[in-house]
């Protein structure tokens, strides 16, 4: 029997490894646009998809970012300015890309602008943080893909949206857990909405480890104590925050500096004739925030709690 389940494995997952590496044709017809491409994994993605030969179309927050993109580009790459907060700059976006596309329509979508500052604990955060965040990490997502769906939905295409573990795991910082929540709903939504029109819907979800979070977090815990009223201060105590510092250091030193980890996994949504649904990029995504997801609730609020530093006053 064990040797029938080990061949019924060994086989799903040859055919799995064979259907993956089959690619889309003439990938150097078709255009990606790329959103939040002036550092990061917008910036290194359009830079790599430019290297394969495609038609990127990189969208910039700004005219330094998109002139820097340029010159390290060939010059098939095109750049235009974006703010994804903005229903105007999206709709003056879109209709540079239907000008850059023609009759082709848009093969892919990648909703990869998003922010991870301001965040941390609930208590200090305002509601103009969580607004500040879902506007630009959900709403932006939203506000994008509906002004471009006609287009992909023309080139029977892709959507590629950038979401985190965070979305399917929260943990501490309420307002970035919330902002990624929502992208993987909106996602599978989508996913299900358009499959009848040939459109594809992939979510990526990056780990926590990465250099493009951990770098900017511990300014970031200083900057929301600071302006934390002095009673929440108190019931939290400076010891809590010392150790958040420890820990933002001791991620530092563990985040993976590959940045490709994520951008291969957009790739492959991209270019693969059978990309999957869910992308989970670094072996902190694989091995521990997915994992944890899918374990009783009981176990996850154990291991995050335990993991997370204890409060001056708590019981």
């Amino acid at each position: 029997m064990w040797l029938y389940l080990a061949a019924l494995l060994g086989f799903y997952f040859l055919r799995r490894w064979y259907r993956e590496r089959q690619t889309v044709e003439n990938l150097t017809e078709k255009y990606v646009f790329i959103t939040g491409c002036d550092s990061g994994f917008g910036n290194l993605l359009a830079r790599q998809l430019d290297t394969r030969g495609m038609q990127v179309l990189a969208a910039c927050l700004t005219q330094k970012g998109a002139e820097e993109l340029e010159k390290a580009t060939s010059g098939r790459l095109k750049t235009t300015i974006l703010d994804v907060t903005s229903t105007e700059s999206v709709t003056a976006a879109t209709e540079w890309v239907k000008g850059c596309v023609g009759d082709k329509g848009l093969w892919g979508l990648v909703n990869n602008a998003g922010i991870v500052v301001p965040t941390g604990p609930n208590e200090w955060l305002t509601k103009e943080d969580f607004a500040k965040m879902i506007n630009v990490n959900l709403l932006g997502v939203v506000d994008v893909t509906l002004h471009m769906m006609p287009l992909v939905r023309k080139a029977r295409g892709r959507v590629v949206n950038v979401a985190s573990t965070s979305g399917r795991l929260a943990s501490s910082g309420g307002n970035y857990c919330v902002s990624k929540f929502g992208v993987e709903a909106f996602s599978d939504s989508l996913r299900r909405e358009l499959h009848p029109f040939g459109v594809h819907i992939s979510i990526v979800e990056p780990g926590a480890f990465n250099t493009a979070v951990v770098n900017v977090l511990e300014e970031n815990y200083q900057k929301m104590w600071d302006q934390t009223p002095p009673d929440i201060r108190e019931c939290y105590g400076q010891e809590y925050l010392d150790t958040y510092f420890k820990l933002c250091r001791q991620f530092s030193k563990k985040a993976s500096k590959n940045l490709r980890l994520v951008t291969d996994c957009i790739e492959h949504a991209l270019t693969s004739r059978y990309p999957r649904t869910r992308y989970s990029a670094g072996w902190d995504a694989k091995l521990f925030f997915l994992p944890l997801s899918y374990l009783p609730t009981s176990v996850a609020d154990y291991v995050i709690i335990h993991f997370l530093p204890r409060p001056a006053q708590a019981v």
